[in-house]
């Protein structure tokens, strides 16, 4: 296991359960859904998908940055969403902060994620 590194920052909310916010392993990160979690309290943000779904996206951003890549490194994401029907607005703030970057993309609907959230993003990305 000597070949797999356990990515940690206070820049990103601190896992809730026994897991790592990512892991490095030949090349590749590996991070964990991330929720709209704000770091520095803890607390969930109940804003609207737009808020959530950039505060999400900042914390992807800030895991990615503590292991050397970014968000042009991103090989594939999947994206968690409560209503399907929020997809536009999210889509528009991603299209806004991933720029040029376009990694594989898998859109899930769900019923409900945690603490109310209703956007969940997971990511693989080349280090």
């Amino acid at each position: 296991m000597s070949d797999i590194t356990y990515i940690y920052t206070p820049n990103a909310p601190t896992p809730g359960g026994h897991y790592s916010q990512a892991v490095q392993h030949n090349g590749c990160l590996y991070v964990a859904g991330q929720l709209a979690i704000d770091p520095a309290s803890g607390k969930p943000v109940a804003g609207e998908i737009e808020e959530q779904a950039e505060l999400v996206l900042r914390n992807l951003q800030a895991i990615l940055q503590v292991a050397g890549s970014d968000l042009n490194r991103l090989l594939k994401v999947t994206v968690y969403i409560s209503d399907i029907a929020l997809w536009e607005r999210f889509n528009a703030v991603y299209v806004r902060m991933m720029g040029a970057a376009k990694p594989a993309r898998a859109v899930v609907p769900v019923n409900d994620l945690r603490y109310g959230c209703v956007i969940e993003i997971e990511a693989i990305a080349a280090v």
